[in-house]
């Protein structure tokens, strides 16, 4: 059943957009000369998963040779392939009466007394309509745009206005604790990458600094390559079109995708017997540091400790510690602020498929305080990982309900008066 027929059964009206919304059109007579500047808001300003579109650049009138015309309070909506599918969409919040945005963005207005723009907001994230109206864009591949007619016609269901407010404060509290996650988990990775350039070149004691191969350093710390405190070496990948190396697998093995999960605690994919013996998969012990030596997207350059004996697979690097004066957590978390030096020169011979490898690796040289030092800065690292991925998780339990609530209010299979937030 769709939402239409849902929403009929509740006693709901059925409308076309354009019958209970207006889409914005500059006034007759308009005259620009009395501003020098206006609020401009390019397509790639209209936010993604929030409420607000606050962020904007200044324009000269004389420059505005085109664009499309909005009023504060405006609900913008992205028109284009793939933001429109992405779901780029806002209300307008400027510190001027109007402003003007790229073609790319229909600026849409509620009837007073008889919609609410936010409602529309969280309607047009629906995912039933929102693939009804993508379906129905037209263009060229990639460059493909949503019609105004074809939005303005589109039908969706319309409570009375009181519940259309209500349903949209429902949706709104829960997309505002959403963006709050967002904003503590940026302002947590903030504080670590800051903390990591501090410590890593101040370390806890106040010493004096010393320059090294690796920048700055406390003067007691030594600088040694990475092959004088560790195995270092790489694994294989078992042909998986031979059932005796994969079914019935209890032997775990990694591919380079777990490097993001930072701290490895299980795996996903198992080995046999044969495999280990007949593909010379070496076993690399728990608590070894991992570095993805080739990769695509963020892969490249990443590393892991994991947390259990394993194999991996030939995109991975192990780095298996044979000294009791290293704490892996350390070195893991400078490895971090070396990432984007190892991803240059795993991508420095100019392929499109990256490779560091385990003899440079070796080679690499990294900093080695007193071991209780190092534990005291991993630990501190160790907190605001976790306190990231908190926030990380409240995030995404809160977009699950969202999705939830969503369908559920837009379908009037619960109804706002039996919420209790």
């Amino acid at each position: 059943m769709d939402i239409e027929q849902l929403t009929l059964q509740a006693g709901w009206q059925i409308k076309a957009i354009e019958d209970v919304y207006t889409f914005t059109k500059k006034p007759k007579g308009l005259r620009l000369e009395g501003y020098t500047e206006v609020p401009f808001i390019p397509m790639e300003l209209v936010p993604l998963g929030r409420i607000f579109a606050e962020d904007w650049n200044l324009k000269r009138t004389a420059d505005l040779s085109s664009g499309t015309y909005f009023e504060n309070g405006d609900l913008l909506v992205a028109k284009i392939t793939p933001s429109f599918e992405n779901g780029k969409q806002a209300i307008a919040k400027i510190d001027r009466p109007f402003g003007y945005a790229t073609t790319e963005v229909i600026p849409i207005q509620e009837i007073e007394g008889t919609s609410d723009k936010f409602y529309l907001h969280f309607v047009l994230f629906h995912p039933e309509i929102r693939k009804e109206l993508a379906a129905k864009m037209d263009g060229s591949t990639g460059r493909q745009r949503l019609r105004k007619e074809i939005l303005a016609s589109k039908k969706i269901p319309l409570p009375p206005l009181d519940e259309q407010r209500r349903i949209a404060h429902v949706l709104s509290t829960v997309q505002t604790a959403i963006e709050q996650q967002a904003r503590f988990i940026a302002l947590t990775s903030e504080l670590k990458s800051a903390l990591m350039h501090k410590l890593f070149t101040e370390g806890l004691r106040g010493e004096k600094q010393k320059q090294t191969e690796i920048g700055l350093v406390p003067e007691s710390w030594d600088v040694v390559e990475l092959g004088s405190l560790a195995k270092i070496g790489n694994g294989s990948t078992p042909k998986r079109d031979n059932k005796g190396y994969w079914d019935g697998g209890s032997i775990p093995w990694l591919t380079s995708g777990k490097i993001h999960e930072r701290f490895i605690e299980q795996a996903d994919e198992f080995v046999t017997d044969m495999a280990v013996k007949e593909c010379h998969l070496p076993s690399v012990k728990a608590n070894s540091l991992l570095i993805a030596i080739t990769g695509q997207g963020k892969t490249l350059g990443n590393s892991a400790i994991v947390k259990f004996e394993t194999c991996i697979s030939q995109h991975l690097a192990y780095v298996q510690f044979h000294t009791e004066e290293i704490v892996p957590e350390f070195l893991l978390w400078f490895l971090q602020t070396r990432y984007h030096h190892l991803r240059s020169v795993g991508q420095a011979g100019g392929s499109t498929k990256g490779a560091l490898t385990c003899g440079y690796i070796k080679t690499y040289p990294v900093p080695v305080p007193a071991k209780d030092e190092q534990r005291e800065i991993a630990s501190i690292f160790v907190v605001l990982d976790e306190k990231e991925r908190n926030h990380a998780r409240k995030k995404e339990e809160l977009e699950e309900l969202f999705r939830t609530l969503l369908h559920q209010l837009m379908t009037a299979q619960i109804r706002v008066n039996e919420l209790d937030l």
